[in-house]
């Protein structure tokens, strides 16, 4: 379990399932930690979840808006981050949850 949880997380409850992988499945490499945000030098989201974060062109709103990054996840296309954020809707701000590449994310 991480600090803070009082529960192990879903990727720990099935690694102590003891059900593998299909036959045939090859997951990629997974690097042990994700990476900080970009800018400036703060611990990982993971040592300090529900971090403040830029979420930059989000899918449903123009520019730059204010998020909350809350778990890392890696991909083979690299890593993402779980973020949500609002965004304006018809009937006024919408919340939005989202994975989003850690490249459009910067540190708040």
């Amino acid at each position: 379990m991480h600090r803070g949880r009082s529960r192990p997380s879903l990727g720990e409850r099935a690694a102590g399932s003891g059900v593998g992988p299909p036959p045939g499945f090859d997951a990629p490499p997974v690097d042990p930690a994700p990476p900080p945000l970009p800018v400036g030098g703060g611990p990982s989201a993971r040592e300090d979840p529900g971090r403040h974060c830029w979420v930059h062109a989000p899918p449903g709103a123009p520019g730059t808006v204010p998020g909350l990054l809350v778990e890392w996840r890696q991909r083979p296309g690299g890593w993402q981050g779980r973020v949500a954020y609002a965004v304006p809707g018809p009937h006024g701000p919408v919340l939005v949850e989202a994975w989003l590449p850690a490249g459009s994310l910067e540190q708040r």
